[in-house]
């Protein structure tokens, strides 16, 4: 799966000079958390509701609401933006996307193609992702198996999952904490799943779990 899947074309952007209240405004009316800051069309920075938080004066200040207004409409976007942007392509792979945004912490990732601003991907969209890829919305029969990692396991599962007259929709491979290997199996349900589940333990597989 791709980010331009999953991503949100041509994003509420705001110009680096404008104004913090007007960036509020924005965030307000739009209900936003984060904008990509332009310079024209140059991506230039990123700006989230933290970002204004951090930037704005604090509980404890002196300054009137009047004189908090005057401040803010006087200072610029450029002045509470991130001017460090990791970004990504619209080919990049979900599962890149979701490393690069783990790996430094951050939320979301401006998308360009060729320089130009595309889209923009949030860590809501890779858990969309997430719960597409393993069927989470899916009508289906769930099992998980403990196998061992080596190669032809997943061709045995498959034979037998095709053997019974059923499909396979989703399937995942994960290592636990134990060092095991476990699948995932996500079948049709025209079959009932007890008779999948007598299956799978018949050809030697240990079926950690079984539902509906």
């Amino acid at each position: 799966m791709f980010v331009r899947d999953r991503m949100t074309p041509d994003p509420v952007t705001i110009q680096q000079d404008a104004s913090i209240t007007s960036l509020v405004a924005l965030m307000r009316d739009r209900k936003l958390k984060k904008l990509p800051v332009m310079d024209g069309e140059k991506l230039v920075g990123i700006v989230t509701d933290k970002d204004v938080e951090r930037f704005s004066p604090s509980e404890a200040t002196t300054l009137s609401v009047f004189e908090l207004n005057y401040l803010l409409s006087k200072s610029r976007v450029r002045d509470a933006m991130s001017k460090t942007v990791y970004t990504c392509s619209p080919d990049t792979f979900v599962e890149d996307a979701a490393v690069l945004m783990r790996e430094n912490g951050i939320n979301c990732l401006p998308v360009l193609d060729g320089g130009k601003l595309v889209g923009i991907v949030t860590d809501s969209d890779l858990f969309d992702s997430l719960i597409e890829l393993l069927g989470g919305r899916t009508a289906s029969h769930r099992f998980v198996i403990r196998v061992d990692d080596v190669p032809g396991v997943l061709a045995k599962l498959a034979s037998i999952v095709c053997g019974m007259g059923a499909n396979i929709s989703h399937m995942a491979r994960y290592d636990t904490a134990d060092g095991s290997t476990e699948m995932l199996i996500k079948t049709s349900q025209n079959v009932d799943s007890s008779d999948i589940r007598n299956a799978f333990e018949e050809a030697g597989f240990t079926v950690l779990s079984a539902e509906k």
